[in-house]
């Protein structure tokens, strides 16, 4: 079943700061991504940048502050200009976050996660359904990073995140590197994790890096940070799902201590590799220059 529209190939994250490296090399690069939210501006520069980006390669559009798992009713202007971004760009596919991020009227700054229960499976299919019906499109959904596990949570996070998607008709975006995170936090096993992912509902898969913080008994926490290489661990269960699934669109994420672009070319030239050792075939050349 096809679940999203994107390639399946490399992506990276756009940021303005490489727009010249972008806009001046033409690399070869399967898709872009970029977050919805920096982009609900009329006008200006960064419309233009991405205009001209939505020209030459299909686009991601990944939404961060819909707060689709929380309490209160979905914000409908912030639907209205979801809808109004994907109108005018026609992104091969948009994603959000299984999580919460604003509370009458107050917004985080971080992508909070649930307890995964009856009552919140109803409010989230709520949420989705009426998403998708605002923006006329399927959507896909991301598993969160999280560092704890709810008491309260009746429903394993796949059993939840399946039930959801066959509720509503929505695809998942699986992030390997949330993931490894929160079962380095918690406790699990992440390959045992990644077997019984339901793949064929997955339209994007999500690498990014994490920094870890060693406690004095030796006990590590990873944070989510998305802010260097992805980690060698990530690599393998990355390596070990698409072996499993075949080649899905596999974006690398880097929202903060941005590099040169290179390394992000070099970054998706691994992706290619390993898409290319799961269709059986060699690579297409990722410059990394």
């Amino acid at each position: 079943m096809t679940t999203s529209g994107l390639p399946p190939r490399a992506g990276v994250s756009f940021k303005p700061e490489h727009w010249d490296d972008v806009a001046k090399g033409a690399p070869d690069i399967g898709f872009f991504e970029v977050h919805a939210e920096n982009y609900m501006g009329a006008g200006g520069p960064p419309h233009r940048r991405l205009a001209a980006l939505a020209e030459r390669h299909p686009l991601s559009l990944h939404g961060v502050g819909l707060s689709i798992g929380g309490e209160g009713p979905l914000d409908e202007a912030h639907l209205a200009r979801l809808r109004a971004l994907i109108e005018l760009y026609r992104p091969a596919s948009f994603s959000e976050h299984l999580a919460w991020s604003s509370h009458d009227g107050a917004y985080f700054a971080d992508l909070l996660p649930l307890p995964y229960d009856e009552a919140t499976l109803a409010r989230t299919t709520a949420h989705v359904a009426r998403t998708q019906e605002a923006l006329g499109l399927r959507m896909l959904l991301e598993n969160p990073s999280s560092y704890v596990r709810f008491e309260e949570s009746t429903l394993g996070e796949i059993e939840f995140l399946s039930e959801l998607a066959r509720r509503t008709g929505c695809g998942l975006l699986l992030d390997v590197n949330n993931v490894h995170v929160s079962a380095t936090n918690q406790g699990f096993d992440p390959a045992a994790y990644l077997d019984a992912f339901p793949l064929h509902l997955v339209g994007e898969i999500h690498l990014a890096g994490h920094a870890v913080e060693v406690a004095a008994d030796g006990g590590r926490l990873l944070i989510d940070t998305h802010d260097r290489r992805v980690d060698a661990e990530v690599w393998a269960l990355y390596e070990r799902t698409v072996a499993r699934a075949g080649p899905i669109p596999t974006l690398v994420e880097w929202d903060a201590d941005l590099p040169p672009f290179a390394v992000l070319r070099d970054e998706a030239a691994t992706v290619e590799r390993i898409l290319a050792a799961a269709r059986g075939k060699e690579a297409p050349h990722v410059a990394a220059g």
